[in-house]
Parts: structure tokens; C-alpha cells; sequence
């Protein structure tokens, strides 16, 4: 038995395995419409057979991606572009997934592979660019154009934008909704008193810099089906003094779990350029289980899980409920495919792709139908 590939369910969603395809932005949309590039590779780690499949960070408003190039979902055609990848996905077994963010400060931003520059600010006045909104006039970096300090009204307006993400998330047929609090973004923007300088209700203490992301949580749980699972990632740690922690994140963590929030994704840094983040192999799993364990709800881990015996100690030693991976599903569309067989599980092929199943698979798969 294989703690990484036994089954798991949230509300009415099962998902065939504990692998998860993490959102990874891919700078390759049009106006935030997906592309055939989006079908291809989010629909190959379906085919490769991960238990779920998430898009990339995906903005509910222009402004609100980092890039020009990115992911949107602020328009009902945005949510049509989106239903020929979630049915595919659904096809081969895969739960079809969406995290709904705001890049805050960090958005207009140019791609990485931009040759003026890449990750560079676009300024307000030059082509493609915007200002940007953040809790607080403070830019990122020194030298970055100056965020706009979100008004009553803008605060206001940046709930409707996520709850309306989540409506257009089930028009476009997705099963499952991650609200991005991490990296540096918006919400994490508000969480952090790095980055949340406030004097009003939604600064200062633990309970100010919550509130505005506490909202959008109640108001994403509200506008999404009471059957279908909602996810929240979030940067355990900023990895800087004056941060924020991991014991902030458990605390967080226990007041997600009563609004309805199924699974704390958990990540780290992005809310300061400064940061000092200690990377390894699963650098980012202990924070995974101090949530797992200090606030009883389910949680993913991420960063550096790359080979299977990994991901299954991570598991089965109570670690986290799920993986996330990245860059393991960069290099190899049908890691689960190779994992089961490196860990000894006879998990199903694609028939279309049966002949090129480990022998030893074909064999004992044979075996037992005889």
C-alpha cells in the first residue's frame, strides 16, 4: 500500500492520488485568455495522472496580474476559453483546479523572458503598463513605482473581484477553488507587517491584517458550492524579522478552518526582497505539518519535492494531506505514471499509452487477471 497514491477526498470531490500539479505561471495568455499552450500542458499532467490539476495564479481583474501575459478570469468569456481544458482534464481522471489571485504590488511586472528586462516594473505611463494597489503606498522594491493604498471602496471592490472569480471558476467547470494569499501578493500584502503599514481596521495587529483576506474567504466560501472544496495557499513564513510566522500561520490557519476552507496550501517568502530563505529538498514541509498538526485542518506541502520516495515519507509520516509539485512536473509531465512504478504500485495507464508501461507492471497487471 502507497500512502502518496491512496485516495483522498474534500466535501464531494475525490481525487485519485496525493499528487498535485502546482500552480506554476506559465506568461502565456492573451488579454488573460488560456491558449492551446494551456490545454497541452495542463491537460499532459492530467494524461500523466496527478490526482489534481491547478492553473496558474489567475487575476480577476486586468490590473491584478503580475504580467501582462497572464492568467485571467474577470469576464464570462474568460470562463468559456477555460471549459474545453477543465472537461479534458475531468476526462482522464483529474480534478480540474483554479487559483484566483491579485498580484498587489507586484503586478505589471514584464515576463521572464522579456528583452527589456525580466520581472522588471512597467510604469503606469508606458505601454502595458499600470498602477498598482497594495494596503499600503510602499513599493516592493526601492526604486519601483508606487502602489495606490486600496481606499474603503477599493477594499470592497477587490471581494467582489474574488467572489466573482469563484462564480466564472464554476461556469468554466473547475471543481475546486485556491485563493492565493502567498508570495508577496495582495492578500499576503495585508497579512504581513512588512508590507501592511495601516492605521485603519485592516492594519496594525494580528486581527487587522487578517481581516480584509478573512472577507474574501467568507465571501469565495459563499459564492462557491457547499460541495465543491475550497483551498487557501498561503507564505507560512516571510523568512524576514518583523515577518510574519509560522505560528501566525497556525492561528490563521484555525480561523480559515472555521470559514470553510478545506486545505492550507503551504508555501513561504515573496512579502520582502531581503527575505533569507533556507532552501532544500522539502524545505518547506515542516512548515506544512506545524498547520497540519497546530490547527487540525488539512494542508499541502511544497517546494522541492522531486523524487517519489520523498513524496511518499511526506505522506505516510503524516506530513502533509497532499504534494504539490513544480518544477518535478516541468521536467516530467507523467511523474505519478513513473513514481507508482518506482514505488511499486500498479496504477493504470492511459490506454492509448499502455505499450509503453514498465514490463513488470504489464506483467503483474496480467498476472492478477488470469
Amino acid at each position: 500500500m502507497s500512502a502518496l497514491f491512496s485516495p483522498l477526498t474534500f466535501r464531494a470531490v475525490r481525487f485519485r492520488n496525493r499528487i498535485f500539479v502546482s500552480p506554476m505561471c506559465l506568461y502565456s495568455s492573451e488579454d488573460g485568455m488560456p491558449t492551446p499552450w494551456h490545454l497541452v500542458h495542463l491537460g499532459s499532467r492530467a494524461v500523466g495522472g496527478a490526482g489534481l490539476i491547478m492553473v496558474e495564479a489567475t487575476a480577476m481583474a486586468p490590473e491584478g496580474r503580475i504580467s501582462p501575459a497572464d492568467s485571467g478570469l474577470w469576464s464570462p468569456a474568460h470562463a468559456a476559453a477555460f471549459v474545453a481544458i477543465t472537461e479534458f482534464i475531468h476526462a482522464q481522471g483529474s480534478v480540474a483546479a483554479i487559483q484566483l489571485a491579485h498580484a498587489g504590488r507586484k503586478a505589471s511586472t514584464r515576463a521572464p523572458w522579456d528583452p527589456a528586462g525580466a520581472g522588471r516594473p512597467i510604469a503606469p505611463d508606458e505601454p502595458g503598463g499600470w498602477r498598482t494597489v497594495a494596503p499600503s503606498a510602499l513599493p516592493f522594491r526601492d526604486g519601483d513605482p508606487e502602489p495606490h493604498a486600496l481606499t474603503e471602496a477599493g477594499l470592497d471592490e477587490v471581494v467582489a473581484q474574488f467572489t466573482r472569480g469563484a462564480q466564472l471558476a464554476l461556469d468554466a467547470g473547475f471543481r475546486v477553488v485556491e485563493i492565493h494569499m502567498a508570495h508577496g501578493y495582495l492578500l499576503h500584502e495585508f497579512l504581513s507587517p512588512l508590507s501592511n503599514l495601516r492605521t485603519d481596521a485592516h492594519g496594525g495587529d494580528f486581527a487587522g491584517r487578517t481581516r480584509l483576506p478573512l472577507r474574501v474567504t467568507e465571501a469565495v466560501r459563499a459564492a462557491w458550492p457547499a460541495e465543491l472544496p475550497l483551498f487557501v495557499r498561503i507564505s507560512a513564513s516571510d523568512w524576514a524579522e518583523g515577518g510574519w510566522t509560522i505560528e501566525d500561520s497556525v492561528a490563521f490557519s484555525r480561523l480559515l478552518k472555521e470559514r470553510g476552507v478545506d486545505l492550507v496550501d503551504c508555501s513561504s517568502g515573496g512579502a520582502v526582497p531581503w527575505a533569507k530563505i533556507e532552501a532544500g529538498p522539502g524545505y518547506q514541509v515542516p512548515f506544512a505539518r506545524a498547520v497540519r498538526a497546530g490547527a487540525g485542518i488539512a494542508t499541502g506541502a511544497v517546494g522541492q519535492i522531486t523524487e517519489p520516495a520523498q513524496a511518499e515519507e511526506i505522506i505516510a509520516s503524516g506530513g502533509a494531506d497532499a504534494v504539490f509539485l513544480a518544477r518535478g512536473f516541468l521536467a516530467d509531465p507523467y511523474w505519478p505514471l513513473h513514481a507508482a512504478a518506482a514505488l511499486g504500485v500498479d496504477m493504470p495507464w492511459p490506454r492509448q499509452y499502455g505499450r509503453g508501461k514498465p514490463a513488470p507492471m504489464v506483467r503483474k497487471a496480467y498476472t492478477a487477471t488470469k
